[in-house]
């Protein structure tokens, strides 16, 4: 056992592994990395992922998160490692806390700002957090929070351990998957019925933020991130009747988006989704991240840019 992470000096240019390289948070990491001149290994389950992959200038590696061998050597091989496919797997994280035990590199994990989630069913709450404040923990979210505190305490057994927290993220990915999930999810139900629909009364507010900045955020945490930190991540915030609304206009349909209850959310989204994407509030704030990090967000308004994609 380690008492504190050792120093481990970064190279200008680092070789990173980044499980979901495919994907729209990872895809979109790993094309800035590669932009800055890093080597980019990336996770990904099939044959033609790993050719597209490689026409973005990242070297794939074939597997998935539950390929422990996989896993263990290519963590192990590389400078640094961004956890960006899945919140909610313990045995993926567990290897790639083992495979860097010891070694002073950096472990960026990637989870969701649902830990701060409630049961509102479209109502409003007041309650905004921040990292240093106690958080209730519903017991839905119980195991991600696990998570977290077990990526955290990584410091002890040597690892530079950072868990980066985002909000709702929204903006076209600039990996091979371009879409992130709640307004796309909300955009389909839209087209579905021919009207956007938020739940119950759609107060219920949700941080947000651009990919591009939240992108920004990891490039900053590789460098810049002290051992054992979390950060939220986010830059503005709405509720979920004002997206729809917004939605409903980008969709030109006529009259107005419209409510439906939690259980007709939960037919069409299920019980995780229309509880902890759509129907609650998740109101984080990110000084922390602009403070420590010096990280600078550039998009403030998920609105502005529904408005913005629908009159282009």
């Amino acid at each position: 056992m380690h008492n504190q992470v050792a120093p481990y000096i970064m190279d200008e240019q680092m070789k990173i592994f980044l499980t979901g390289a495919s994907g729209y948070i990872g895809g979109s990491i790993a094309t800035a990395l590669v932009a800055t001149g890093h080597t980019v290994v990336g996770l990904c389950r099939s044959t033609e992922k790993a050719e597209l992959l490689k026409l973005k200038g990242i070297e794939p590696v074939i597997g998935t998160l539950s390929d422990e061998q996989v896993l263990f050597q290519t963590a192990q091989s590389a400078d640094a490692v961004i956890n960006a496919a899945d919140a909610d797997d313990p045995f993926a994280v567990e290897v790639l806390l083992r495979a860097l035990d010891g070694s002073g590199k950096k472990l960026i994990h990637t989870s969701g700002s649902s830990i701060v989630g409630d049961r509102a069913a479209g109502e409003y709450s007041s309650r905004i957090f921040h990292e240093d404040i106690p958080r209730p923990i519903r017991f839905e979210k119980i195991g991600r929070v696990a998570i977290d505190t077990h990526v955290i305490e990584g410091v002890i057994q040597g690892v530079h351990s950072v868990v980066m927290c985002p909000c709702l993220i929204y903006g076209k990915g600039r990996g091979l998957h371009t879409e992130s999930i709640q307004i796309p999810w909300m955009s389909e139900v839209a087209k579905k019925y021919q009207a956007a629909r938020y739940i119950g009364k759609g107060e219920n507010i949700w941080s947000t933020v651009h990919i591009d900045d939240l992108v920004s955020a990891y490039l900053l945490a590789l460098e810049k991130a002290p051992a054992g930190s979390f950060f939220f991540l986010e830059n503005g915030e709405a509720s979920f009747k004002n997206i729809a609304e917004a939605i409903h206009r980008k969709l030109g349909f006529e009259g107005s988006a419209q409510t439906w209850t939690i259980e007709q959310a939960v037919q069409e989204w299920g019980q995780e989704a229309a509880h902890f994407a759509f129907g609650s509030n998740s109101r984080i704030r990110s000084d922390k991240a602009r403070k420590l990090l010096g990280w600078a967000p550039k998009h403030s308004s998920v609105l502005d840019w529904l408005e913005k994609i629908s009159n282009s």
